[in-house]
């Protein structure tokens, strides 16, 4: 089981906690909404829970909730810059079918 960062999401995490002065990452998980179904719900995060599962890459720790990690195991989050837009890009392998608007994904 993992989850991952490129590295354009790695320094993106990174330069957001420092500039926060706080922090110890990010918690990835899922939740019930949109057409198909389930979206991604992403939060820097101050301090572990004890439920939470830890992945480590490139220095920065992702934090999965036992009951999202099943839709979420493989993922790799990766920061992506598209003309004006910016924003995190969940490439998941488990993922079968996304709505029109992209907002919700179903596994």
């Amino acid at each position: 089981m993992s989850v991952t960062l490129t590295e354009a999401a790695a320094k993106h995490v990174n330069r957001y906690l420092t500039k926060r002065g706080k922090g110890v990452g990010v918690r990835l998980g899922v939740k019930t909404t949109g057409c198909s179904g389930l979206a991604y719900k992403l939060e820097y995060v101050d301090e572990l829970s004890p439920e939470d599962i830890v992945f480590e890459d490139q220095g920065i720790k992702v934090l999965v909730d036992p009951k999202s990690l099943g839709y979420v195991d493989g993922t790799q989050l990766d920061f992506v810059r598209e003309g004006l837009n910016e924003g995190f890009k969940f490439n998941n392998p488990k993922e079968r079918d996304r709505c029109g608007c992209g907002e919700s994904f179903r596994v």
